[in-house]
């Protein structure tokens, strides 16, 4: 299968992200007392190119390179969080189902705009029948699972001989139960649901071992030219997600300069908080955490296009400090949001005010296992002392 598309430039990818901001804002309430997604936003990133940006060219995709995905994630979550980090949540488990075969691929992308969800945690079981694999278990934060058409899903196998190793799989979404079970503080609107195999059957070519694609060794022979589908899944991922935190500290600076014309500083002598002395301290602060934040998100990317163009074996220091950046991009948009939090006053909290989801957002992010900054400085810390990393995530 064949597609002749023209691919849009970053610079319209971009652009069509960020017309998409006023969509986003007018829905966010809504997406948050709903707990996923207005199909609206779905239908509108599915008309930007949102969800071809890692599907293959053969298949009418873009092959986007990561430095775009940061760009375009970085537009959509100024205009909401949760919508971004759904957008980046599709964007990897697109970009694992490239490792499958060919074959597999023609399935997985017969679907036009297709969304697949997914996870790295290995929360179920599998063993071996004839011709594939029974898995029996639940995966929880399966963030976008109610628009999704497949579910990347972990599992861990066991065989009749050997000891027990991590296989990755693609299911349709509809073999799964959807248990809509997402009640949170943070990320609200993302639906990250659980979702449940029971004596699920997953033929042999929908299977690949997870060390293998954490290693770069893709199973299809189609892809294995195209410089996006040749490096390691946790770089990809890092650089994947870090667009989205920083649109949320962008957000979260947006969101304050809108209100500071018609602020005072209450049981103050400030009339007006833009001629506060402390509030010229906080956006310069924040502002300067945010393009800090913005220099490692691009770092990294410039690091994964950078290796994946030249095709050169990655070191293990350049996979640890991917994570790193990560985790900088993660803490810094943090510190900003809580700056710009703070300075925001009491009136703030209500639910109308865009501050107070954005500050409960970037908070959930920095609780997420892969991007929290202190599990990541840990990990680059570790191995520049010259120690193996204690984690197959790198």
């Amino acid at each position: 299968m064949v597609a002749t598309t023209k691919i849009p430039t970053r610079e319209q990818l971009v652009r069509n992200a960020s017309e998409l901001i006023p969509l986003l804002q007018k829905h966010a309430t809504w997406a948050e007392e709903n707990r996923r997604l207005h199909d609206e936003s779905i239908e509108a990133l599915a008309d930007a190119g949102v969800f071809k940006l890692r599907r293959p060219k053969r298949y009418g995709g873009y092959e986007a390179d990561t430095r775009t995905l940061v760009e375009v994630g970085t537009a959509l979550g100024q205009g909401c969080g949760s919508t971004s980090w759904v957008a980046s949540v599709y964007w990897i488990p697109t970009w694992m189902a490239c490792q499958f075969p060919d074959q597999v691929q023609d399935e997985v992308f017969a679907t036009e705009d297709v969304r697949i969800c997914g996870t790295l945690s290995p929360s179920a079981m599998a063993k071996p029948v004839d011709g594939g694999v029974v898995v029996n278990g639940k995966w929880g934060f399966i963030s976008g699972a109610h628009h999704a058409h497949w579910q990347e899903i972990i599992s861990i196998l066991v065989p009749p001989d050997g000891d027990p190793y991590p296989i990755m799989a693609l299911v349709p979404i509809s073999d799964l139960l959807v248990v809509d079970d997402w009640h949170t503080s943070g990320l609200k609107a993302t639906g990250s649901v659980s979702t449940v195999a029971k004596d699920l059957f997953v033929p042999q070519e929908r299977v690949l071992p997870l060390p293998v694609v954490l290693q770069g060794q893709s199973a299809s022979k189609l892809n294995a030219d195209s410089p996006i589908y040749r490096a390691p899944l946790l770089p990809v991922a890092s650089a994947s997600s870090v667009g989205t935190v920083v649109g949320m500290a962008k957000g979260a600076r947006d969101a304050f300069f809108s209100r500071l014309p018609d602020r005072k500083i209450t049981y103050t002598g400030y009339e007006s908080q833009r001629e506060a002395p402390i509030t010229h301290f906080q956006v310069a602060e924040a502002t300067m955490k945010i393009d800090q934040a913005e220099f490692h998100a691009h770092r990294l990317a410039e690091l994964v296009d950078t290796k994946t163009v030249e095709g050169t074996e990655w070191k293990l220091e350049e996979r640890a400090r991917s994570r790193a950046d990560l985790g900088a991009v993660v803490r810094l948009a943090k510190e900003a949001v809580d700056i710009l939090a703070t300075a925001s006053g009491g009136s703030s909290i209500y639910s109308g005010i865009p501050m107070q989801r954005i500050s409960r957002d970037v908070q959930a992010v920095n609780l997420h296992a892969l991007m929290h900054p202190n599990t990541n400085a840990e990990l680059y810390g570790r191995v520049l002392c010259g120690l193996e990393p204690n984690t197959l995530y790198i």
